[in-house]
């Protein structure tokens, strides 16, 4: 993933990202982050539950539309294993909780990376997704990474952001 140039990271030196489409109708990421793990901030693990504003500290997020809609849902993996799943009918409006299975998240880190995998089911369609990531550091700097990001601010849910084509799940 890039890092935003308007937020530029002090101590993470790259963040990558891995998906893979699983048989019945699942989505597998796997969020990777080069850093020191004492200067990033990772909320304290909680019980796995559907909780809002998650992206305000460390935070991963996939966003996924049908190729030429404007609706879209968006997701939030925590560190903490709290997650949110919202849908949008177009660009941030009409925003409602999603209704979705529980997502899988584990969390593992050392003193050089921290990782994060998230297992999700995808509604039946050809999907384009948007991979990202807020990752809060201890100097309080912020840094938003994306495959691809808009001019301007940072923004997620852009529609040049959703740059990865997924095919239909199998097994479904």
């Amino acid at each position: 993933m890039n890092c935003h140039p308007a937020t530029p990271a002090s101590t993470v030196s790259a963040v990558t990202v891995e998906c893979e489409l699983q048989p019945r109708g699942k989505l597998w990421l796997r969020y990777f982050v080069d850093c020191g793990i004492n200067n990033v901030i990772l909320p304290p693990n909680a019980k796995p539950k559907r909780t809002d504003g998650l992206w305000t500290t460390s935070c991963f997020e996939l966003f996924l539309r049908k190729t030429d809609s404007s609706s879209y849902i968006e997701f939030n993996f925590s560190p903490s294993s709290e997650w949110a799943a919202y849908r949008f009918d177009d660009y941030r409006k009409g925003m409602a909780n999603w209704e979705t299975a529980t997502p899988e998240i584990y969390a593992y880190a050392s003193e050089t990376h921290y990782a994060l995998e998230a297992t999700v089911s995808l509604p039946h369609g050809l999907w384009e997704a948007s991979l990202s990531a807020v990752i809060h550091e201890r100097n309080d700097i912020k840094s938003y990474w994306a495959l691809n990001h808009p001019p301007g601010e940072p923004d997620f849910h852009h529609k040049d952001c959703f740059a990865l084509k997924l095919a239909p799940p199998e097994g479904l």
